[in-house]
């Protein structure tokens, strides 16, 4: 698979993913609404670590830097 995510849109992830692990071991969210932000934030994180979003692949999104295009002289 090829990486479509850049450095920022990975450390918003695992950012997000850490602020979601506080807020559940500190007892700030609980029941249903834990569990769902527990997937949530797992998935974030193994999506952050592989580079890859799967949801951005049919979206044709990348937030990877452009490589600039060398123009040979003329």
């Amino acid at each position: 698979m090829t990486k479509n995510m850049g450095a920022a849109d990975r450390v918003i992830r695992i950012l997000l993913a850490v602020i979601v692990g506080l807020l559940y071991f500190t007892d700030r969210i609980t029941g249903t609404v834990a569990i769902i932000l527990g997937i949530i934030a797992i998935i974030l994180l193994l999506t952050s670590f592989a580079g890859t979003c799967p949801l951005y692949i049919p979206l044709k999104i990348s937030t990877t830097k452009k490589k600039k295009e060398k123009i040979p002289p003329m």
